[in-house]
């Protein structure tokens, strides 16, 4: 990828996040903050797969497809979750937080978001300019790994979405994939990026860049688990569920599915 390709692919996810932010702006809701930066993560790594400098023809296409995969699944549920609710608790925390100043400092934490999206896009991108053959045995994993992911993100989403529907949603579900962890949806969505550096990697070393991909799922675990993931959410959960909610901490995983512990 030139160096031109990777600035205006920046500019794309900068300007993405400031539209996001316009949105958010314009309804009061933050759920479109988020369904923005998936369908932006989409398009910006469809451009990049067009864009990439070589690359296997067979392997940027299937890149492409499930690059376009993840994002359309994730981008039509987010949007579909935001129409039927309220506001986001993890930014009506921060607006909390941040009082008069949060339109600014929405904007300026929408365009940190951009630089992840950037990130995110160059590892599609390193994995549609894998020059070895299509498919190997890498690539295999890489399509096995990001199905079972796609798969396990919709299952995850689509058991809290019944069990909120049932009149639940004042509780905490455990049904499903929720018995195993406490956030199985954010589980499965790191696993999807795992795929992207498996595609990426050429062993022989005919893509020596292809190495950088780590990069996804290394961001995607500190987002996921360490920022603007678990530790909102979670502080959310804590002071609206109290007690039931600590019991589930000590019962189940926050993020890798596991055994259930006693409680």
């Amino acid at each position: 990828m030139t160096l031109l390709t990777s600035v205006a692919l920046a500019l794309g996810a900068s300007l993405a996040m400031a539209a996001a932010w316009g949105v958010q702006r314009l309804t009061g809701r933050s759920g479109w903050i988020d369904t923005i930066w998936s369908a932006a993560v989409g398009l910006g790594g469809l451009a990049a797969v067009a864009l990439a400098d070589g690359g296997d023809p067979g392997r940027r296409v299937a890149v492409g497809v499930v690059a376009a995969a993840w994002s359309v699944r994730l981008a039509l549920h987010i949007g579909a979750r935001t129409r039927g609710s309220g506001e986001d608790p993890r930014y009506a925390a921060l607006a909390a937080e941040w009082g008069p100043a949060f339109p600014l400092r929405l904007f300026l934490f929408l365009q940190v978001q951009a630089a992840c999206a950037w990130v995110l896009i160059l590892a599609i991108a390193l994995a549609a300019a894998d020059p070895a053959p299509f498919p190997r045995l890498l690539d295999g994993l890489a399509g096995l790994v990001a199905l079972v992911a796609l798969i396990g993100e919709a299952m995850a989403d689509a058991q809290l979405a019944r069990f909120r529907r049932d009149g639940a949603s004042g509780g905490i579900c455990e049904v499903g994939l929720w018995r195993w962890s406490r956030h199985p949806n954010y589980f499965f969505e790191w696993l999807g990026w795992c795929a992207w550096p498996l595609a990426a990697i050429d062993p022989m070393g005919g893509h020596p860049w292809g190495w950088a991909a780590l990069a996804a799922p290394v961001l995607m675990y500190v987002l996921l688990v360490h920022a603007s993931g678990i530790p909102p959410l979670e502080a959310h959960m804590a002071a609206t569920r109290g007690e039931a909610f600590r019991s589930l901490q000590r019962r189940v995983n926050a993020f890798f599915p596991g055994p259930r512990r006693a409680g």
